[in-house]
């Protein structure tokens, strides 16, 4: 599994590492990470619906940041549970660009074990640098 939850990091809150050999990996992994956070088997969310989703942003934390409040966004309007299936990420001179591919279904409480409800992503402990395994990533969800 890319990534693994943290106990006793934050009291009211949930945190997570993920990893990857790409950013693209990284960025899936945590996606999934959040995704999971919600509903407990995160293979039974099945691919009936796709969003495009395109953000930005000038440090690569804050990209990931921007991504994970997408997957939050789509929950909360449309009651959407997803997963990436692909990332393109861009870097311009220090500004970097992420165009996802992200599919799922609508949340079925008869279908979907709901654990808890992700309302966040918070700046506490954030965390995206390059290892000598790859890259890892630092993220704490408010619940």
């Amino acid at each position: 599994m890319p990534y693994h939850y943290l106990e006793d990091v934050a009291t009211a809150d949930v945190a997570f590492e993920a990893r990857g050999e790409t950013l693209e990996e990284l960025f899936t992994a945590a996606v999934d990470a959040t995704t999971n956070v919600m509903v407990r088997n995160l293979s039974g969310v099945r691919e009936r619906v796709e969003k495009s989703i395109r953000v930005s942003s000038d440090a690569l934390d804050l990209l990931l940041v921007e991504l994970l409040q997408e997957v939050i966004y789509w929950k909360d309007v449309e009651r959407l549970l997803l997963r990436v299936k692909d990332i393109i990420l861009h870097e311009d001179n220090g500004r970097y660009s992420l165009e996802a591919r992200a599919v799922g279904e609508e949340l079925d409480p008869a279908r979907h074990e709901l654990i808890v409800d992700v309302k966040a992503v918070t700046l506490h402990r954030l965390k995206v640098e390059k290892t000598e395994r790859g890259w890892e990533a630092a993220v704490i969800l408010d619940i």
